[in-house]
């Protein structure tokens, strides 16, 4: 996407600013998609996996409240916030995503798998058996060579993850690159999980005021609000870098985390 007026780089990434229909028809034709989170962001100097998959993203989306306030305050701009949850809910309308056979998800475990489907097909949503890949837990580097045959073999048009802010991304990054075919292929964490109770349900005027964070915080304080605490290391990374990528600070490599442990903290 060309840098115009849809579009604002933010810390060397390059975020979509415009209409929501438009960027769901643009991603569909295939890429990647991903939705930043403000715990997941304030890495992007030391998650080098974790950079490299947002700065090779077809397009990322401004879901993080935290971020769209600080750059406005910093810039004086006024771009909106555009959620993984608004993001969804319109991407689930589009009759080829809800056509079985024509989106694989990836669901983060079982018991996410079970209430996210049971949702879905609330919605008249059908997902054959074969189209649910429940995601092992990732190391690093990420390689998952079993969902890489099945989507060789299924080839479907739409590829949905929602596992953790921080893992998803990277796990986008390497289907786009071991692929022999490009999927839209939508990061969106815990988006379904708000809507099928897998998580605490947050309303539409909770999403639209920015406060999907608290009812998080609320549903599950020890869970959450360490996460919420930590991404407050993105203020003084963003009014140092603004636009620009920011340099790469190299870290001691940490242990693998369990899904629970990367479950997705966007808003």
């Amino acid at each position: 996407m060309s840098q115009n007026q849809n579009v604002r780089q933010i810390l060397g990434v390059k975020f979509y600013i415009g209409d929501l229909s438009e960027i769901i028809e643009r991603i569909s034709q295939g890429g990647l998609l991903v939705v930043p989170s403000a715990p997941a962001l304030k890495d992007i100097d030391r998650n080098l996996a974790y950079r490299e998959a947002l700065i090779d993203c077809d397009v990322a989306i401004t879901d993080s409240s935290f971020m769209v306030l600080l750059w406005n305050l910093l810039e004086r701009d006024s771009i909106p916030r555009l959620s993984g949850l608004r993001y969804l809910k319109g991407l689930l309308q589009r009759p080829d995503v809800r056509a079985p056979g024509n989106t694989l998800w990836v669901m983060a475990g079982a018991a996410s798998s079970q209430k996210n489907l049971e949702w879905l097909q609330s919605q008249g949503i059908e997902v054959p058996p074969d189209y649910v890949h429940e995601a092992p837990v990732y190391g690093e580097p990420i390689e998952d060579t079993i969902l890489v045959e099945r989507l060789t073999r299924l080839r479907p048009r739409h590829v949905v993850i929602t596992i953790g802010g921080g893992t998803q991304e990277r796990l986008g990054f390497y289907l786009k690159h071991h692929l022999d075919f490009l999927p839209a292929i939508h990061c969106i964490g815990a988006a379904i999980a708000f809507l099928s109770g897998d998580q605490v349900k947050i309303t539409d005027w909770a999403d639209r005021l920015y406060l999907g964070w608290l009812f998080r915080c609320v549903s599950a304080p020890r869970r959450y609000a360490p996460r919420y605490l930590s991404a407050l290391r993105l203020a003084p990374l963003l009014w140092r870098y603004r636009s620009r990528l920011p340099p790469k600070h190299d870290v001691p490599e940490e242990r693998p985390r369990s899904l629970r442990e990367l479950d997705d903290s966007s808003r």
